[in-house]
């Protein structure tokens, strides 16, 4: 099979990247059951792609169980009250157990650890993205400004990590530098400033520069953690879904971590500030 050349790379990446951003600006914009149903597909997905590195090491997670009950923890969280749909995660977690108790195989502490991490790894943490924007009136830009603080960090990280980067970040991700983490969290410190200014927080500059910079921190986090884990399993995508990209984790990692963060910042922390 003849290989593709790197031109021919770069432009798939290239419109890949910008389809997925379009796609995504869209259903975000939309909000309510388009934005719920789209988050419940990526996640799905997602859970795929994790479910099968897992495999990779031997594990035997409950795969259609989780599957199921990250879908029904997104559900209950645009259609019901909070409290019910916190419910559904120790709820799901009894069950998905109680799964690999049947099987004529019996769970391992691997296969519990595997499913209980994929639920909350791919459920309860992207269910924070329906939470934020079912936020009333500043919903929508809490939810625009998290992403673009996120593409901020990105774009910084790389940029900066080409041109000046020199010292390793982390021997998981060997192409991270020290100097791209900096030159990421000074990016989106810049764009936290003028989302702070827009939303019109009282301090909005200062409060929105430390959102960026915490943001960063987190999605920074949520990359190197699915680096870790296709080390661990020997591989280098998690997929091939998106031409130029590998799979949707290696698209998402970053987006992960990071609503429960903005949603608890915004929620319980910046009122107290504001007062």
């Amino acid at each position: 099979m003849p290989q593709r050349s790197p031109k021919a790379t770069s432009l798939a990446r290239l419109a890949s990247g910008w389809a997925v951003g379009a796609f995504g600006f869209v259903v975000v914009m939309l909000g309510g059951w388009w934005f719920t149903v789209a988050v419940g597909v990526i996640v799905h997905l997602g859970l795929l792609e994790f479910f099968r590195m897992a495999q990779f090491k031997g594990i035997r997670p409950a795969t259609k169980t989780t599957l199921v009950a990250v879908q029904l923890l997104l559900f209950t969280t645009q259609a019901i009250p909070s409290d019910v749909a916190a419910a559904v995660l120790p709820a799901s977690g009894a069950v998905i157990c109680g799964w690999l108790l049947l099987q004529p195989q019996t769970g391992t502490i691997a296969d519990i650890a595997a499913s209980i991490f994929g639920l909350f790894y791919l459920g309860f943490l992207p269910s924070h993205w329906i939470k934020l924007r079912a936020l009333g009136d500043s919903g929508l830009a809490l939810t625009l400004l998290a992403c673009f603080l996120i593409v901020a960090t990105d774009i910084g990280s790389y940029v900066i990590g080409r041109r000046l980067g020199r010292r390793p970040l982390s021997p998981i991700s060997p192409g991270k530098t020290v100097e791209g983490a900096l030159g990421g969290v000074a990016c989106a410190m810049a764009v936290g400033v003028i989302g702070g200014l827009w939303i019109g927080w009282q301090w909005g500059w200062l409060i929105g520069a430390l959102l960026g910079a915490v943001v960063a921190l987190f999605a920074l986090v949520g990359d190197l953690t699915e680096s870790m884990m296709k080390r661990d399993a020997g591989l280098k995508d998690s997929g091939d879904a998106i031409p130029g990209h590998g799979g949707i984790l290696d698209r998402i990692d970053s987006y992960l971590f990071v609503p429960a963060v903005v949603y608890s910042l915004v929620t319980l922390v910046l009122p107290l500030l504001q007062r």
